[in-house]
């Protein structure tokens, strides 16, 4: 079931909304930049996902493709959530479930985690070690 979640950078100058359902669960990438960041992500449609405020104070990145949307606080660093697109080509958002202030951590734990092999762009299989994600 859908929860509408409160979240935020770690200095509060991003923040936003953003409607989740946790039972269908998260990713854990092995690729080089959600490794590097710990980047724990949720994926919403766009319809889910309200920007209240920070838009300014973004700074994006882009590598390899250029496809998505590596978005970080630019004055804390956090990337609190990142815009992408669906094999179907649709955008989603991939909202970092550890900048959500009204996260019961239960609840967390209880979701399905999808691994997904990014180092070796084998996006429908999960990597040989998870250990480290």
């Amino acid at each position: 079931m859908k929860k509408t979640y409160s979240g935020a950078c770690h200095c509060g100058v991003v923040r936003f909304e953003a409607d989740i359902d946790l039972s269908i669960g998260t990713f854990k990438c092995n690729c080089s930049i959600c490794t590097m960041n710990r980047f724990w992500p949720a994926i919403v449609g766009p319809e889910s996902f309200r920007l209240l405020s920070g838009e300014s104070d973004l700074t994006e990145y882009r590598f390899n493709t250029k496809m998505n949307r590596h978005l970080f606080c630019s004055h804390c660093g956090v990337r609190a959530f990142g815009i992408g697109y669906s094999p179907d080509g649709g955008q989603v958002y991939g909202v970092n479930v550890m900048c959500l202030g009204n996260l019961d951590i239960d609840e967390l734990m209880s979701a399905p985690i999808t691994y997904v092999d990014g180092r070796n762009e084998k996006w429908h299989a999960a990597p040989s070690e998870i250990r480290h994600l």
